[in-house]
C-alpha cells in the first residue's frame, strides 16, 4: 500500500501547467525528502512574436495561441523526463490569476488528464508558484519575505506557509513591468519593454531627469508607478517639442532615469516592509526574496540586494529562468500543498482574479469577478 501524497516519506512527482499570460508551459517536479527537488524537464513557450504588432499582449491570440500548443507543451516534458502520465502521482495547473482565456485553457486540458488518468489534481495560485520558488531553488525557511514584482502583480508578502501569505503592501496602480512596458511604448522601444528599457538605459545617465518618486514620503509599504510614468510622457514631449525628435541620448537617458526611480522606490519600500518582517516574525535566519520577471533587471536587483547587505539579511533571487512565468513553480506548489496536507481536488475555477491574502482589504478594489489584488 502506498503512502498518503502527504507523507514527507512518499517522493512525489507531480506535473505543472501554466498559461496564465502569454507563456505556455509545462513541467515536472520530483521531490524526495529531505533532499532537494529536481527539476525534470522544464518547458516554456513564449509568444512575443504573435503580440509585436499589437505593443502589448491580446489575450484572444494568446488563449487561441495556448489551447493550440499546451497539449504539446505536456507531451515535450514528459519526453524530456522521460516519463508517461502513469508514472506521475499528481497535475498542478495554475486557476488563477492571469487572462481567463489563458487560464482556461490549462484548467480544462488539467481537467481532462485528471479524469483520463485518475490523477489528483491541484488548483495553484499563480502568485503562490512565485512565492515559493526560493523554497524549490533554495530549500529555504518559513517565514521569509517576498517582494513579488511582475508585469501585472507587485506586492510585498510575508511568506509563512504554503498557503499562509500576509500582504504587507503593494502597487495603488500599474505594477513595475507595466510601467516599464508603457514606457517602452512611449519611446517606440520594442516590447516586452522591461528587457528593451534595460538595454537603452546602460547607455544613458540616470540623473539627468528629476523625476518624481511617488508615496516616498507616505509611511507604509505601498506604491504608486502610474505618475511616473506620466512624467516620462511628459518629459519625451518636452524634448520632441524642443529638438524636433527624440534624440538616441535623449532616450537613453530617459530610460536610466525612469529604471533609477523605479529602483529607488523599491528600495525604500523594500526597507520598510523589511523592518515589519523583522518585528513580526522575528526569523532565526532572516531572508529576503524577489520573483517575478522584473526581478530580472539587473539594476532593480542590485538595488534590493544593498538593502538586504546593508541590514545582514540574505537575499535571495531564483535563476532568471525560474523569475519569469513557467511551469516548474507550478509543479512545486502542487508538492508544497501535498506536503502541507491540503487536499487535492476539482472543485476549483479559473479565476481571473485570487489574491493571495484574502484577509487583508483589496489594493485595487473589487468587482463581480473579485478582488483584483
Amino acid at each position: 500500500m502506498s503512502l498518503p501524497l502527504h507523507d514527507p516519506a512518499r517522493p512525489l512527482t507531480v506535473l505543472g501547467i501554466e498559461s496564465s499570460c502569454d507563456d505556455t508551459a509545462s513541467a515536472i517536479i520530483r521531490h524526495a525528502a529531505p533532499a532537494r527537488p529536481e527539476i525534470l524537464s522544464n518547458v516554456v513557450w513564449g509568444q512575443a512574436a504573435l503580440h509585436a504588432d499589437f505593443g502589448g499582449v491580446v489575450p484572444e491570440i494568446a488563449a487561441r495561441a495556448h489551447a493550440e500548443k499546451l497539449d504539446l507543451a505536456v507531451e515535450a516534458a514528459l519526453a524530456q523526463a522521460d516519463l508517461r502520465l502513469n508514472t506521475l502521482d499528481a497535475i498542478a495547473v495554475t486557476a488563477g490569476p492571469g487572462l481567463i482565456g489563458g487560464v482556461l485553457s490549462s484548467v480544462m486540458l488539467a481537467r481532462g488528464l485528471s479524469a483520463a488518468t485518475g490523477l489528483p489534481l491541484i488548483g495553484v495560485n499563480h502568485l503562490a508558484g512565485h512565492a515559493l520558488t526560493p523554497r524549490l531553488t533554495d530549500g529555504i525557511a518559513f517565514p521569509y519575505l517576498m517582494l513579488l514584482v511582475s508585469g501585472g502583480h507587485c506586492q510585498f508578502l510575508l511568506v509563512e506557509g504554503p498557503d499562509r501569505f500576509t500582504r504587507l503592501g503593494g502597487t495603488i496602480d500599474d505594477a513595475p513591468g507595466e510601467a516599464f512596458d508603457k514606457v517602452a511604448r512611449l519611446l517606440a522601444l520594442p516590447q516586452p519593454g522591461g528587457p528593451s528599457v534595460e538595454i537603452e538605459a546602460r547607455e544613458g545617465n540616470p540623473k539627468r531627469f528629476a523625476l518624481p518618486r511617488p508615496l516616498m514620503d507616505r509611511p507604509g509599504c505601498d506604491m504608486s508607478f502610474s505618475g511616473l510614468k506620466t512624467a516620462v510622457l511628459r518629459t519625451r514631449d518636452a524634448l520632441v517639442a524642443e529638438h524636433g525628435g527624440l534624440r538616441r541620448a535623449d532616450r537613453a537617458d530617459l530610460c536610466a532615469s525612469f529604471q533609477a526611480a523605479v529602483a529607488d522606490l523599491l528600495a525604500t519600500k523594500t526597507q520598510r516592509a523589511l523592518k515589519i518582517y523583522m518585528e513580526h516574525s522575528a526569523p532565526t535566519a532572516p531572508v529576503i526574496a524577489v520573483a517575478g520577471g522584473v526581478a530580472a533587471n539587473q539594476t532593480l536587483r542590485g538595488a534590493l540586494e544593498a538593502v538586504a547587505n546593508a541590514a545582514s539579511v540574505r537575499f535571495l533571487a531564483p535563476p532568471l529562468s525560474l523569475c519569469t512565468d513557467n511551469a516548474a513553480m507550478i509543479a512545486w506548489a502542487g508538492i508544497e500543498q501535498l506536503r502541507a496536507g491540503i487536499a487535492p481536488g476539482q472543485g476549483f475555477t479559473a479565476r481571473p482574479r485570487w489574491p493571495l491574502d484574502d484577509r487583508t482589504a483589496p489594493m485595487l478594489g473589487s468587482g463581480k469577478k473579485g478582488a483584483k489584488a
